[in-house]
């Protein structure tokens, strides 16, 4: 039985990977380095990488780098005091959950942006715990996010979901041993998911999701095969 749903932040519940994209697009444009969405996409979305090695490879020194994600982490702040959209079929699945399964936010984000991003959303009285990147040493694709979040809830891994959006994410998920939902956004919905349990289209679908994997749904259960499965 799932006991506990770990969400993903940045374009799961809300709308600001194409800031942070925009951020780092502006900060490395001054080391001579230009960012496309699917340079972006590979380095930091599929190989959790940072997309500052770039300026690495063109000689910038790590004095240099340093100081562009310090510029890159203030530009973000600023972008974030903006009007942030909370992504589709979020609000409906979180309404729908509470109070049945046990929810935590697990984030790559630096605390002081995930705080400026939620300011307005709502969507923190939902959640019993968050993690940021300052509460783990080895950020996603590393397992240890998601591993950190089973131990602070007490749940194993099979009475544990995760919903994720990008293959570093899923990565991360999948080498702590849960099942991971995937809701692809904009920037990742090109890429291969491969061992997601499912491929969902909103969020709004996770709740039928976890009925499914309790054995509630029994209508739509008997179309789910073993293992992994794709909705179109």
């Amino acid at each position: 039985m799932i006991r506990t749903v770990f969400w993903d932040n940045d374009g799961v519940l809300v709308d600001t990977e194409k800031l942070y994209f925009q951020a780092t697009r502006e900060l490395l444009l001054k080391a001579g380095v230009t960012l496309t969405e699917k340079l972006f996409n590979r380095i930091s979305l599929v190989e959790g990488r940072s997309a500052f090695d770039l300026a690495a490879a063109k000689g910038g020194s790590p004095e240099e780098i340093a100081l562009l994600q310090e510029q890159r982490n203030r530009r973000y702040t600023e972008l974030l005091r903006g009007n942030i959209s909370i992504l589709n079929g979020v609000k409906d699945a979180l309404g729908e959950l509470q109070g049945k399964v046990a929810m935590a936010i697990v984030t790559s984000s630096r605390r002081v942006h995930f705080d400026a991003m939620h300011a307005g959303t709502g969507l923190i009285p939902y959640f019993d715990f968050i993690l940021a990147r300052e509460d783990y040493a080895l950020s996603k694709p590393d397992p240890e996010p998601y591993l950190t979040a089973m131990k602070k809830s007490g749940f194993g891994p099979e009475e544990c979901l995760v919903v994720e959006d990008s293959p570093r994410g899923l990565a991360s998920a999948l080498a702590a041993g849960i099942r991971c939902l995937v809701v692809p956004n904009e920037l990742t919905k090109g890429n291969t998911f491969t061992g997601a349990w499912r491929i969902l289209e909103s969020c709004s679908q996770v709740p039928a999701e976890i009925r499914r994997l309790d054995g509630k749904d029994t209508e739509q259960s008997a179309d789910v095969p073993s293992g992994f499965s794709t909705v179109p």
